[in-house]
């Protein structure tokens, strides 16, 4: 896909995530905003996924992901941005989002597995825990003969959590090096801005000081920058090193009144708020 495709379905994502927050009046619209640039790239020209269709013509999914390449979705409270990428990529019907977080969905509030929602392979938003089952899922890969690479997308805030320094600490020394880490570099979480909560201060020294090949965003809403940020973390995976990506992004992005504050992240807006919203996002595939 071209730039402007990419940025067309970046657009009817965005409708997506605002309805779907709308709709049942909870969930994370701000991070989900500011990350739909990157998993727009991943899914729908970044990554090798399988392309056969199966039961509905939906998409062909498979748990174990041989011969794929997959994405782990650490903080799992941008779940609407996941769910609508994965029906838009075609895993299941745009209509199913109309019932996130409602009775007896299968889109709950974070991914869960026991629904059995084509394309999540593992519950998250317990956050610190995303980047240890990617590690995982990697080395299973690397055991198999399996030379496909794995994603793992996690937050600025979630960088405070012990377990990812573990990780953090494991895959250099393993050389874990088909592992492509994202962090989205918002500056926001649900408390206040991080260096507020809980400085992270020099990520990009302390990765590198683990033994992390590390590269930057400037923009993460720069469609051009994230598709040539992917391909370049790709082209230097396989080197003994995994890579990190750490990715500058505006949360809430694509709509003004949400952009650059944490109170858009994790409140949902009222009819008047999604009108607004709604306005400043093209309808470019159509509305579920």
């Amino acid at each position: 896909m071209q730039i402007k495709e990419l940025q067309d379905i970046a657009s009817q994502v965005r409708r997506d995530i605002v309805r779907m927050v709308h709709g049942c009046a909870s969930g994370h619209p701000g991070g989900s905003l500011g990350c739909t640039d990157l998993l727009v790239a991943l899914y729908f020209q970044q990554m090798k996924i399988n392309n056969r269709k199966g039961k509905g013509g939906h998409l062909s999914f498979k748990m174990d992901g041989i011969g794929e390449d997959l994405f782990f979705l650490s903080n799992g409270h941008i779940s609407p941005l996941f769910y609508s990428v994965l029906s838009r990529r075609g895993y299941f019907d745009a209509a199913e989002m109309a019932t996130f977080r409602k009775l007896n969905t299968r889109l709950q509030g974070h991914p869960t597995t026991h629904e059995g929602l084509p394309g999540i392979r593992v519950a998250s938003g317990s956050l610190g825990q995303g980047m240890s089952v990617a590690i995982g899922t990697a080395l299973a890969k690397k055991l198999n003969g399996d030379d496909r690479n794995v994603f793992v997308l996690m937050g600025d805030g979630e960088q405070q959590e012990g377990q990812v320094w573990e990780a953090a600490q494991f895959a250099p020394h393993h050389k874990v090096d088909n592992l492509i880490a994202i962090i989205d570099l918002n500056g926001q979480q649900i408390d206040g801005s991080t260096e507020e909560v809980m400085a992270n201060r020099d990520l990009k020294a302390k990765y590198k000081a683990f033994g992390w090949r590390v590269m930057e965003i400037a923009d993460g809403n720069d469609m051009e920058q994230v598709v040539k940020g992917l391909r370049k973390a790709k082209r230097i995976s396989g080197k003994g090193e995994p890579i990190m990506i750490l990715m500058k992004t505006e949360m809430g992005a694509g709509v003004d009144f949400m952009m650059g504050s944490h109170k858009w992240h994790g409140i949902a807006p009222n009819d008047e708020q999604l009108a607004a919203a709604l306005a400043q996002l093209p309808e470019t595939i159509g509305d579920y």
